[in-house]
């Protein structure tokens, strides 16, 4: 990402980037409910424009395009190391034109679409790495791109509104990851991942559950759903009027 936001997954954690299947299970299967979504959103509406927020190894990206055969997805992220993993992963979907990744700082991208362009807009894992001043700057970009009766699919690392509830789920999460890669011998993967955790966590980072709800919800989204949430693993969706 450009100076507005520092992309946080350089180095061994990006080009790594697979073991979050190990360290956060939810990571997968939020990114299946995020396809699922999509492939429900107006089924019979024909051919529609999807667009991405931090896409990572491709991931979601696989799961969008999976469940929805009429969907051209375009995925931004700000990370050229994973994007290449992903333009691999994926290489059978970007010769068929049906995604095209592009690097590039999300708020930037954002800001580069048409007004009511795209039909969805998903992201995974993605938005809680951002500073609070830049997420809402974000939000609001997402409402202007999309289409009236469009929709928002975020799974997210929504953080607990209860401060003892949060630290001991945190607690819980640093010691089930110690024991995951010392037994793996990758102190050095397990120092990226708590460096990038202890961001997640400060003040200027955290994404607060009702808050973020709430921000949706000022933007103008109508109604704003959170259809999963398990610990701080939520998948919300959030869908721009039709009038």
């Amino acid at each position: 990402m450009s100076a507005l936001q520092d992309n946080p997954f350089t180095g061994p954690i990006g080009a790594e980037y697979e073991v979050l299947r190990l360290l956060c299970p939810n990571a997968a299967a939020l990114a299946k409910m995020i396809g699922a979504r999509v492939a429900d959103w107006r089924s019979d509406a024909g051919p529609i424009e999807g667009f991405e927020i931090g896409c990572g190894t491709g991931i979601s990206t696989l799961a969008a395009l999976s469940a929805r055969h009429d969907l051209k997805l375009t995925a931004v992220d700000s990370a050229g190391e994973m994007l290449d993993q992903a333009r691999v992963n994926l290489a059978d979907y970007v010769s068929a034109g049906r995604v095209k990744f592009i690097e590039a700082d999300a708020l930037a991208a954002l800001r580069a679409l048409p007004n009511a362009g795209i039909d969805v807009v998903i992201s995974n894992y993605a938005i809680h790495n951002f500073a609070d001043d830049y997420r809402k700057a974000a939000i609001a970009e997402i409402f202007r791109a999309l289409r009236p009766g469009g929709i928002f699919v975020n799974g997210d690392r929504y953080a607990m509104d209860d401060s003892a509830a949060h630290l001991a789920d945190t607690q819980a999460t640093v010691r089930r990851w110690f024991k995951i890669l010392t037994e793996k011998k990758r102190v050095d993967l397990l120092e990226g991942w708590v460096v990038h955790l202890l961001s997640d966590e400060s003040p200027l980072h955290i994404m607060y559950f009702e808050p973020s709800i709430e921000q949706l919800r000022a933007a103008g989204f109508a109604p704003v759903a959170v259809e999963f949430r398990e610990g701080v693993d939520t998948l919300v969706t959030a869908v721009k009027p039709s009038a």
